[in-house]
């Protein structure tokens, strides 16, 4: 966008990145934003935090290709690993939304003893959809269709509503935790898992 200095910054190192690779997008200070905020109101620590190193870190991870364009990859709080493949919430819903029987998604890690973490999805169905076997037959079928292997969804549960902050963005936070301590109590009720489906 026309106006604003981007910089795509090593995560670990916070140096800029020069040529293709994968980092947080941030804008450099030195250069005038029209749009940039100056801090946050009555929170110099969050404003420090923010804008350290020189830059305005924004907390969203892109890669930059062969030819300097961008492609937004999601949230840094957001991606995790499965079996060590980096795995972006904002990609496997893509695909989810996709398909007819959902209205509304969000995907997380579910702690997993072989892989780490396996995609979970939490789905709001459409009105035409059921929370039964066959769509979550469907909506698995779906996912092998659409995502590279390592990205495809394990487990489905169907919900009522996705919790949301004030502004309407889901709150994956609350769903990573709650996932994590469902797990944790061995409960799997209302779970859909890929591996009953696969055979089939």
């Amino acid at each position: 966008m026309p106006g604003y200095a981007v910089a795509l910054l090593d995560p670990v190192t916070e140096q800029p990145l020069e040529g293709p690779g994968e980092g947080e997008i941030c804008l450099d200070l030195s250069a005038d934003h029209a749009g940039l905020m100056g801090g946050y109101y009555g929170a110099p620590e969050l404003t420090e935090h923010a804008c350290r190193g020189g830059f305005y870190h924004t907390g969203d991870i892109a890669e930059r290709d062969e030819e300097g364009y961008l492609t937004y990859v999601g949230r840094a709080d957001d991606v995790f690993k499965a079996s060590d493949y980096k795995i972006s919430p904002f990609e496997l819903e893509s695909a989810l939304m996709l398909h007819d029987a959902v209205a509304e998604c969000a995907v997380v890690p579910s702690p997993d003893p072989v892989r780490g973490a396996v995609p979970k999805a939490y789905i709001v169905l459409a009105a035409s959809g059921a929370a039964d076997d066959a769509t979550a037959a469907s909506v698995f079928a779906h996912c092998k269709e659409h995502l590279n292997g390592y990205q495809l969804v394990r487990i489905i549960e169907f919900t009522e509503e996705l919790p949301k902050t004030v502004s309407s963005k889901i709150r994956r936070v609350e769903l990573r935790a709650a996932e994590a301590a469902r797990v944790a109590s061995g409960d799997t009720d209302g779970q859909f898992l890929y591996a009953t489906y696969r055979r089939r």
